[in-house]
Order: C-alpha cells, then structure tokens, then sequence
C-alpha cells in the first residue's frame, strides 16, 4: 500500500486572511453603525467563553458531563479568540497590523526590557 503525499500548502497570510474575513463580515453585517462595531466587539467575549468551556470541559469540572473537551479544542478556541480579536481590531483601523506590531513592540519593551523589543 502507498501513501499518498498531501501537496504543499503555504499557510495563508495573517494579515491578508484579517482583512478577507473583515471584508467579508463587513459585506454581510445584520447592523451598521455604533451598534455593529459593538456587536462585533462582543464576539470576542463570546469565543473567550468559549475557551472557558472547552477548559472546563477538558478537565472535566462539571460533573454531570464530565470530559467533553481536549487540550487540542483549547487550543482551538484560542484561535478563535485571537482571530476575531484581530478581526475586531481591524474594524477600528485600516491598519491593524501597524497598530498590532507598535502595541506589541510597547508590550515586550515594557515587559522585558528596551534590548528585546529591538530584535
């Protein structure tokens, strides 16, 4: 029996996979306005709950269920957190990955030092 070779995929751009998924929310958006930049920042606080019971059911916290979950789901949802995050950041601005990297470059100064921000 040969094993078939799955071909090389490259992994989609961060940023231009952001802005695909922004655009295409954008274009089917339910509400506009104030109404819809808060609902879309409420997404993330739904997919954090969603981390929350993936955790909890990876542990197997809640007795009645027991375990339901794997770490792998954690991980999974953590995704989900960070790409809706950025997502949501991108409905702020039109230039979310220079917002992201200035914020970050501040966090890992401030963190670890002027020397690890400069790379």
């Amino acid at each position: 029996m040969t094993q078939q070779r799955t071909p090389h995929c490259e992994p989609p751009d961060l940023w231009t996979s952001v802005e695909d998924l922004w655009t295409w929310l954008d274009a089917n958006r339910k509400h506009d306005g104030e109404t819809g930049l808060v609902l879309r920042m409420l997404k993330l606080t739904e997919e954090v709950g969603e981390v929350a019971q993936a955790v909890i059911g990876a542990t197997g916290q809640n007795p009645r269920k027991g375990v339901t979950h794997t770490w792998e789901d954690v991980q999974g949802e953590l995704c989900d957190v960070v790409i809706t995050a950025l997502v949501a950041l991108r409905t702020l601005t039109p230039d979310p990955a220079g917002v992201f990297e200035r914020h970050l470059a501040g966090v890992t100064e401030r963190s670890l030092g002027p020397a690890a921000s400069s790379g």
